[in-house]
């Protein structure tokens, strides 16, 4: 059925694993740990009930069955999960409606072939750098939907990029403990950047592929694992000028955040989706190519608001109490097609 109004939402599900199977970080959950988790997140995405959902941190197909049969999605969205995935990992995974779904999804995990990180520096000063990387933490789940037939479909890309904690190197050849344990954080904060800033450019590699001479609509739903104005956003979004007034313009390769969006049209901003050492933090993103950015003049979708389903950070206890430990987000966009000005 064609729509609209259309709502994207992403949705960190903190290790959602069916209970008695093991996860990285614990013995997973218990059978009441579990049923409250499941009842939890139901009743979260019946509150959200938006028409594509993009997770993280799924362990097993069959509890994502469980969280969209308890918010009443199971009958009008498709699972978008890998075949077998019953607990050998975590994976970015998604819910769609049924009958927008175009093609197969696929999970990429490669970078681009073209992928460097290569450099001998911009000046005599600046040593060389090489950075041996080509794979994602977590693969890029990407598939397409077409919400109205005469419309281009719409490129979904759903991410989650390595996290800010930092490495543990202990377990390194070269690791010796008298001499790196005093160093051991600032190298693991180090490390974990450069492997998530080398997925924010792998990604963002595919993403002008995508773009760049075409009119296919984009969206990245993701946990990025940093903040709107990071470098890894920047990475992601290119920086584009966000324009005010009656100006019109728009990037072919640029993505606008939803968050920024938001505040044109609010000035209170209580975007948060993550607590952590009682710092308020956004690390969960809803990025949109220039087809739903407002002021493009190649505008099809506009947008309509954004919603943040966070006040459960507050737990002390996410195992306990079934809640995840990130807030969910979620835009709605109008089919608005900008008006072409005639010569």
């Amino acid at each position: 059925m064609a729509r609209e109004r259309i709502s994207f939402t992403t949705c960190n599900l903190y290790n959602l694993n069916r209970p008695g199977l093991p996860i990285y970080t614990g013995d997973g959950w218990t059978g009441a740990q579990y049923d409250r988790k499941i009842a939890w997140l139901g009743a979260a995405l019946d509150v959200m009930r938006a028409d594509v959902i993009g997770f993280q941190e799924l362990w097993h197909i069959g509890a994502l069955d469980d969280a969209l049969m308890a918010a009443g999605l199971d009958q009008t969205h498709t699972a978008l999960v890998p075949e077998g995935h019953e607990g050998q990992g975590i994976v970015c995974a998604a819910a769609v409606r049924s009958d927008w779904l175009v093609g197969e999804p696929q999970w990429i995990a490669d970078f681009p072939p073209d992928f460097r990180l290569e450099s001998q520096g911009d000046d005599p000063q600046t040593p060389e750098i090489d950075v041996a990387i080509d794979s994602f933490s977590r693969p890029v789940l990407h598939f397409m939907v077409q919400p109205v037939e005469d419309r281009s479909p719409i490129a979904v890309y759903v991410c989650h990029l390595k996290s800010k904690s930092p490495t543990q190197i202990y377990r390194e050849d070269w690791y010796d403990r008298d001499t790196h344990s005093r160093y051991a954080q600032a190298l693991g904060y180090a490390i974990s950047t450069i492997r998530r800033t080398a997925e924010a450019a792998a990604l963002r590699m595919m993403l002008i592929d995508r773009m760049r001479g075409t009119d296919i609509p984009v969206i990245v739903l993701g946990d990025i694992n940093d903040e709107t104005l990071s470098n890894t956003a920047n990475v992601l979004t290119g920086q584009p000028r966000y324009l005010l007034g009656l100006s019109a313009g728009g990037g072919d390769a640029s993505l606008y955040t939803a968050q920024t969006l938001q505040q044109y049209r609010s000035t209170r901003d209580v975007y948060y989706t993550h607590i952590y050492q009682n710092e308020r933090t956004s690390l969960d993103h809803i990025l949109v190519s220039q087809e739903f950015y407002d002021n493009s003049r190649q505008r099809i979708w506009s947008f309509q608001g954004l919603d943040i389903f966070n006040d459960h950070l507050n737990d002390d206890d996410h195992k306990e109490t079934g809640t995840t430990d990130h807030g969910i987000v979620r835009a709605i966009f109008q089919l608005q097609p900008a008006r072409v000005e005639e010569d």
